[in-house]
């Protein structure tokens, strides 16, 4: 028999002892074993902490995301290899691409992050503040990867999607990590581990695997550590009361599962397309993963005058689902993950029974195709109804992890939403409604007991991922019962791994330090003008600044009449009693384009290829004619800018083929007084690189 591998200290080891037999939950054949046993758990942090985070701080967020991209392309080769697997679990090809085409996504999608990091190691966190009257003194907030190492603790259901939208963004952060999966499906979790070790991508350390029990991990754990965890609430909770986390102040993110719901808004009927739209939703998330997931439907709330109608729509879609091995191609909804699974589910079920009845589905038998209902863990669907949910605490409360759901009556929208907080915290809430005044009052009412909402109608269905899919850039956790943690939500996922530190100082000192120029910070003389210079050449805080014009009243008409914009304030034969403006007040993006005539240096072919667009730009102080203006133009941050990925000749774009960086520019307006007038305007530029085609 098969010993699963845990990798330790940059080498593949086994466990002692027989360990935990895994068994395929189609078939009930024995697959391998695993076992953790004999490990030793406080070498593993040390390693990752002396090994692994010091190569990953090394790199700039710049290399880790393109090190994300690598990998995520490099695990997209081996997808034949995954679903073969995955198929064990009882995934049917459907919930094998959410989990392994996800997790591979969400590389991706985190390494395209990296556009919004400068390329150091470190980055600058929010708005920089000015403390002081002769702008000699100054705060902003900086962010640095931690010096510790993250440890990822996971649940079953999914052993791609689980590891890989973690380890995404604390690699990205620049944090090594140690991943602890589920044992029951931890066979599929080392297939895809030996195949990232084995790519070479990831540096030393970045990585490592424990196939088994956690042992006495956590009580190795130290400040600089992180700790996620997904899975019971109760085992979530045992896990951060752990006394070392407390010590520690080791943050730990939890994400739990939790009595989701769905609500019918009052305007469906049948007949709508939304009608329809939210029978398929409640029979997709019964049905995929065998209703295994975090984010299921749980609770489903309708009208009271609805209910039978709707309960015998639902009852007739899942009747259609064929249950069965997940590699005959009819088969929809495949077994749960294991014996031990279908157990627990069947009695949470029992318990619900106290207050519910079954309208759907039965827990003794279950039609399957090309399988053994008994050898494999198959499970029929289950529908429940509770016609007194405000007297139930049960179904609020009690969470049965399959293909089970309980549908309620509500009279009112108040009551919908009242219903709705009763799960205590849950991951994620949909409505599915096209009246968007009860959309508004459902997610106003019902957000602050959920983690994400889904308005859901025939606008957005046919795009829609749907209840259960949390994105990458948005955040994954909810309140209370839900864990109260986030994980994902792009930049926001990255800074949990990154510690924030309030940086004060001088102008000059801050630009010094974070590469990024510091407005009031002195400037650099370029030499020559900055325009003529390529990317490689410019640095921060070059800075030119311009010959001076004078703004005219002719010059206001002009810009109005070219541009159409004949607001009444830049009207010279306008009253201004009552307005904001003396007289006639220039347009700002007039005074914009001015601007970008006094800096640009246009009269020969230079290394600017383009003008990239405006980040920021703040118009302050009016400009009235007579007014003499001039720019001060600084290099304010430069980044790179990776060539596009061409597959196909016909995919070619002009200007593919060469090589350039994104360049910010620091534009400041000043009046005679040096006050600055639009205050302040960052452009961006796209640069060539120098001795590049």
């Amino acid at each position: 028999m098969y010993k699963l591998q845990n990798y330790i200290s940059g080498q593949w080891i086994n466990g002692e002892g027989d360990g935990q037999m895994l068994y395929n939950a189609v078939t009930g054949d024995a697959i391998a074993a695993a076992t953790s046993k004999g490990v030793d758990f406080k070498s593993i942090l040390e390693y990752g902490r002396s090994v692994g985070n010091p190569a990953l701080r090394k790199m700039t967020f710049h290399q880790r995301g393109n090190m994300l991209k690598a990998l995520a392309l490099h695990l997209r080769t081996k997808l034949d290899k995954f679903y073969a697997i995955s198929y064990q679990t009882g995934a049917t090809k459907a919930d094998s691409w959410v989990d392994i085409e996800g997790g591979i996504g969400n590389l991706f999608a985190n390494a395209s992050l990296r556009r919004k990091f400068p390329d150091e190691i470190f980055c600058i966190d929010g708005e920089s503040h000015n403390y002081s009257k002769n702008n000699t003194f100054m705060g902003t907030h900086i962010l640095v990867p931690k010096e510790g190492i993250a440890i990822h603790i996971n649940a079953f259901n999914f052993p791609v999607w689980g590891m890989l939208e973690k380890i995404a963004v604390n690699l990205l952060a620049g944090m090594p990590c140690v991943v602890k999966p589920a044992t029951v499906t931890s066979y599929l979790t080392e297939a895809v581990v030996k195949e990232i070790i084995s790519s070479n991508i990831l540096p030393e350390g970045a990585l490592q695997l424990i196939c088994g029990s956690a042992g006495d991990l956590l009580d190795h754990v130290m400040s600089q550590d992180v700790v996620t965890f997904t899975g019971s609430a109760s085992t979530g909770l045992m896990l951060k009361s752990n006394p070392n986390i407390l010590r520690e102040s080791v943050p730990f993110n939890m994400e739990a599962d939790s009595l989701n719901c769905i609500v019918l808004g009052e305007d469906v009927t049948p007949g709508k397309p939304e009608w329809d739209i939210f029978v398929k939703e409640i029979r997709k998330e019964m049905t995929l993963k065998a209703g295994q997931r975090c984010t299921g439907i749980r609770r489903i709330f309708v009208p009271e005058n609805k209910m039978e109608d709707i309960w015998k729509a639902i009852a007739a879609s899942l009747s259609q689902t064929t249950i069965g091995n997940p590699l005959n191609s009819t088969v929809r909804m495949g077994s749960l993950a294991g014996q031990t699974q279908r157990n627990e589910v069947k009695e949470q079920v029992q318990k619900l029974l106290a207050t519910s009845q079954i309208i759907y589905g039965s827990l003794d038998s279950v039609e399957v195709v090309d399988a053994d209902a008994h050898k494999g863990a198959f499970m029929s669907p289950v529908l429940l109804m509770n016609e007194k949910p405000f007297a139930a605490d049960d179904v609020h409360s009690i969470e049965a992890f399959g293909p089970v759901s309980t549908i309620m009556p509500y009279k009112n929208l108040d009551e919908a939403i009242e219903l709705s907080k009763k799960g205590k915290g849950s991951l994620c809430s949909s409505i599915v409604t096209m009246d968007y005044t009860i959309a508004k009052k459902y997610v106003t009412g019902a957000a602050s007991h959920h983690g994400r909402i889904l308005v859901l109608n025939n606008e957005c269905a046919k795009e829609s991922t749907g209840h259960g899919s949390p994105l990458p850039l948005l955040v994954h956790g909810g309140p209370g019962r839900a864990g109260g943690g986030e994980e994902m939500g792009g930049l926001r996922g990255v800074k949990h791994y990154l510690q924030r530190t309030a940086l004060q100082g001088s102008p000059a000192t801050i630009t010094a330090i974070t590469n990024v120029y510091q407005q009031n910070a002195a400037g650099k003389d370029p030499g020559k003008h900055p325009f003529k210079k390529y990317f490689e050449e410019l640095q921060i805080g070059d800075q030119v600044i311009t010959e001076k014009r004078v703004i005219t009243s002719e010059d206001i008409d002009k810009f109005a009449d070219l541009s159409g914009d004949h607001f009444y304030a830049h009207s010279k034969t306008t009253d201004f009693t009552g307005t904001m403006f003396e007289q006639q007040v220039a347009h700002g993006y007039f005074i914009m384009s001015v601007a970008a005539g006094l800096f640009v240096d246009s009269y020969e072919k230079n290394p600017v290829l383009l003008n990239y667009g405006i980040d920021e730009l703040r118009f302050t102080k009016p400009v009235y004619p007579g007014a003499e203006i001039q720019i001060r133009f600084t290099c304010k941050e430069k980044l790179p800018n990776d060539k596009r990925v061409i597959e196909k000749p016909e995919d070619f774009k002009r200007g593919d083929d060469i090589e350039k960086g994104i360049v910010k520019w620091l534009v400041e307006i000043l009046d005679g007084t040096e006050e600055p007038v639009a205050g302040v305007a960052t452009i961006l530029t796209m640069v060539r690189r120098k001795n590049k085609n």
